[in-house]
């Protein structure tokens, strides 16, 4: 039996667009292909108030760039991506090409190739993603893309040097200081200075996401990207006070965040309640965690951990942390999550921020069907075949002879038939 001890007061709406966005995103895209770089500055001035005699960064610029850092951030950097280069080395070292004879004489295989060129979109605005850069970054260059054409914006004239200094360390090809659906465009279009990509990586606010959305096709995509959700598992053992500091963490994120505690225990979910208020009282980000709590958060109590479990995938959240005796139960248990989040000496910043393992997560129950962004997004998954012997090759004509005439293709059916009776050094009936 489940009981809500604190309710959501908004209910997150499947991922569909207002028509405002739309309408406006849909404009953009269509003057940044009729128009190229005079569109993309035009709505860079009109959004960013930034028009530079560039977007794109010189060498020189980028150094100096670094060189506004404090050499502790550089240092951090380095050290964060370096560990999510690790953990994609990992990744990549799971994917293997292969090639098999699986009948004397018939040769299938499939090879990785990885993607051309990628876009990295690293947001700006109410925070400087730095870990945007690490992840689609870092990743894309492990996988072997050639390009990455990565952009952040320059909001106000004001020049993100730390973000600059993460693309770079990162491996990125090509660093422009350009922001939203005018970036997004003109990586996914092209323009008289900036080439077309394959592929779109990254988060953004709504006008990103919905510019990612219309484009997809086009160029590939990482994922539909919604607000960042985290959905705590806790029993009795669990400490409320760390339970509030984990559920605060992620409701920062934005004022749509869900934060939401799914416990076997009605005495740790009410001093969560507890915790939660006092905590956000000096919280630095109370405007937007409070909103997120307030409007989104929930704390359910259930009667076992067996619910509790059946609770955590139908949310199908992109982060789900465990704080229970037995955390290593649930890796047996769960199976619809972004990420999972084992113990209490783990937490959900990790993820975001340090760790290794990649932030870019499915949201929006999405995590039903998909993971998050990884090595393997960046490859193409290609298959090939090779038949080596004629008797083989007549056998599957015979086959599709047959196969074909039961679908009525009979054009298919005629492309096994003359290697069937090229084996007997005849020509097919139907071509006498």
């Amino acid at each position: 039996m489940r009981t809500f001890l604190k309710n959501a007061e908004v209910t997150v709406s499947e991922p569909t667009s207002t028509a405002g966005v739309r309408e406006t995103v849909e404009g953009v895209i269509a003057d940044v292909r009729a128009r190229g770089d005079e569109a993309v500055r035009a709505y860079s001035e009109k959004f960013d108030s930034w028009s530079p005699e560039s977007f794109l960064l010189s060498q020189d610029e980028i150094q100096a760039a670094i060189a506004r850092l404090p050499e502790q951030t550089v240092t951090d950097i380095k050290t964060v991506q370096h560990n999510v280069e690790c953990f994609a080395q990992l990744q990549l070292a799971s994917l293997k090409d292969f090639e098999s004879e699986v009948e004397p004489g018939v040769i299938l295989g499939q090879k990785n190739i990885p993607i051309d060129a990628v876009g990295a979109y690293v947001p700006g605005g109410r925070y400087p993603l730095l870990a945007s850069a690490h992840m689609t970054i870092v990743t894309a260059k492990v996988a072997g893309v050639r390009r990455v054409a990565a952009a952040t914006p320059a909001a106000g004239g004001v020049v993100p040097d730390a973000s600059i200094a993460a693309m770079h360390f990162a491996g990125a090809d090509e660093i422009y200081l350009l922001g939203g659906v005018q970036a997004v465009a003109a990586l996914a279009v092209g323009t008289e200075t900036i080439a077309p990509v394959d592929f779109l990586a990254g988060p953004g606010n709504a006008y990103v996401a919905e510019a990612k959305r219309q484009l997809f096709g086009e160029v590939g995509i990482d994922l539909f990207a919604g607000p960042t959700e985290v959905l705590i598992i806790a029993d009795e053992s669990a400490d409320p006070f760390l339970i509030a500091v984990d559920l605060i963490s992620q409701a920062e994120h934005g004022p749509d965040s869900p934060a939401i505690l799914v416990t076997t225990s009605e005495e740790v979910g009410r001093r969560v309640l507890e915790e939660v208020d006092q905590q956000l009282i000096g919280l630095s980000t109370r405007a937007v965690a409070e909103a997120a709590w307030r409007d989104h958060g929930q704390i359910i109590r259930v009667d076992d951990l067996t619910e509790a479990y059946a609770v955590s995938d139908e949310f199908a959240s992109e982060h789900v942390q465990v704080l229970t005796r037995e955390p290593r139960e649930a890796l047996a248990k769960l199976v619809n999550y972004g990420a999972l989040f084992l113990g209490e000496n783990t937490c959900v910043s990790y993820g975001d921020k340090v760790i290794g393992t990649n932030h870019v997560l499915p949201t929006r129950k999405a995590a039903r069907y998909t993971g998050g962004l990884w090595v393997g997004k960046y490859l193409k998954t290609v298959t090939y075949q090779e038949i080596t012997n004629e008797a083989a090759s007549a056998e599957l004509g015979e086959l599709l002879g047959r196969a074909a005439r039961a679908e009525n293709f009979e054009g298919h059916a005629r492309s096994g038939d003359i290697r069937a009776a090229r084996l007997a050094g005849a020509r097919p009936t139907w071509a006498s």
